[in-house]
């Protein structure tokens, strides 16, 4: 018997000994949106040998009309129970791969684009695993037609007695580690009612599934105790906004493949040149790890958000960070990327940072000067000194992205495609509106 046979096993005895009603099958969208349908515990094994079928077309991104049925293969080792909901009505859930009704990977299903990249990493000797910090806001209610109203005022590292947020955040992380999901660090943010999730580091495919259900937790549990948390990278004007700091690591064998023991720099060339492809391709790649029209009011100057292509050990302003290990720690030397936020899809994003890295290794990128001295200076001496700004408007990523083979061999034609008119007709309707600024600044001036 397999190890996947084993762990099939275990799932369905599992279900039958907890009493499990229903089984949750979940999926994304190309957005990033959680998907779900829930089947009972006697479809459970013809699930894992034939799929469940189901019509793509409905789902943003994936199937058109006339190819629209895909299969929903469980991925048994992503099985754990719900830790919600009253102990009589036991629910659990299952990641699911999507597949033709052929059995080929479906070209519109973000995981199987994560596995594809990684499938091509390791044929090349390398695993990619990766740690994101997670930022998110607390409000009192969701309703978009009034102002977001914070619970707290607190800024880094509150704590106080009045913060009824941190009960929330607590049971938060009881419910992630019930569901196997490890948590490193939690804490209050910058920001007025802003909460920071740190997880600890695994392979990009399971930490992708692990960012999708600390979402989904998030929210439920915000629900639960009668309020509404948020993604949105910028809810609140004139305050820090919430990022998806990506710690990047990558593995030949057990050796950490960014660290030279024998050299002077804090990367090995290997590092030097993953850091140079993503700064090379980070234009490129914005769009997805930025894709809201709001992502782009967090990447401005003035914020710890980056806003130009740079690299740096300690500067907090930039793109990617090369943080300096604990003594004695040096082999465990990373990669931190600033620019994601937590709206973005977690499977394109982490496919992405991880092509872009390889680019630079393939291709020999010379990693730029570290640009330390250079994110104080005005916009003309930057550019005289060749530093870059990211994109500053969803407009200005969809155009790099747009020219980018990079990006279209990452994702695939149809994700590529497809992503490109989503994001260009968001644009549109946001083009299209009058906001509350313009009416303040104008309407009683002209």
């Amino acid at each position: 018997m397999t190890a996947v046979d084993r762990q099939k096993e275990y799932v369905l005895r599992t279900v039958e000994e907890r009493g499990v009603r229903l089984v949750r099958l979940w999926f994304t969208d190309v957005l990033g949106q959680l998907k779900s349908f829930a089947i009972s515990p006697a479809e459970l094994e013809s699930a894992f040998d034939e799929g469940m079928q189901f019509d793509g077309s409905a789902i943003d991104g994936y199937s058109r009309i006339q190819e629209s049925d895909v299969l929903a293969l469980p991925d048994a080792r992503t099985f754990e129970l719900l830790p919600w909901g009253n102990k009589e009505d036991v629910s659990a859930r299952m990641f699911c791969d999507l597949t033709t009704l052929q059995g080929e990977p479906f070209a519109g299903d973000p995981r199987q684009v994560l596995r594809r990249n990684l499938d091509a990493a390791r044929s090349r000797g390398y695993s990619f695993f990766v740690a994101p910090e997670i930022e998110f806001f607390y409000f009192g209610t969701s309703d978009p037609s009034a102002p977001p109203v914070p619970l707290d005022t607190g800024s880094y590292f509150d704590l106080t007695t009045a913060d009824a947020t941190s009960d929330l955040r607590r049971q938060t992380i009881h419910h992630l580690e019930a569901m196997g999901i490890p948590v490193e660090y939690s804490f209050h943010e910058d920001s007025p009612s802003q909460h920071e999730i740190d997880l600890r580091y695994t392979d990009a495919l399971s930490m992708a599934d692990n960012v999708m259900t600390l979402r989904l937790v998030v929210r439920e549990t915000a629900m639960e105790g009668g309020v509404h948390a948020t993604f949105m990278p910028k809810p609140l004007a004139g305050v820090q906004g919430s990022g998806m700091h990506t710690h990047l690591s990558l593995f030949e064998g057990d050796a950490n493949a960014f660290h030279d023991p024998e050299g002077d720099h804090p990367l090995s060339a290997t590092g030097q040149a993953f850091v140079a492809g993503l700064l090379h391709h980070a234009a490129e790649i914005t769009a997805v790890t930025n894709q809201l029209v709001n992502s782009y009011k967090r990447l401005i100057v003035g914020t710890e958000a980056p806003s130009h292509i740079t690299w740096a050990r300690n500067h907090r302003a930039a793109l990617v960070r090369v943080p300096v290990p604990k003594a004695g720690k040096e082999s465990s030397v990373r990669i931190e990327y600033r620019s994601p936020d937590p709206a973005c899809n977690p499977y394109l994003a982490y496919s992405l940072l991880l092509a872009a890295g390889l680019k630079g290794i393939d291709e020999g990128y010379e990693l730029p000067e570290e640009a330390t001295e250079f994110l104080d200076l005005s916009p003309k001496q930057r550019a005289a000194a060749g530093v870059e700004d990211l994109p500053q408007s969803l407009a200005e990523a969809l155009d790099a992205m747009e020219g980018s083979e990079l990006v279209r061999e990452t994702l695939g034609d149809h994700i590529f495609e497809w992503f490109l008119r989503n994001k260009r007709a968001e644009w549109a309707d946001y083009k299209a509106q009058v906001t509350p600024f313009e009416l303040a600044r104008y309407l009683p001036a002209w």
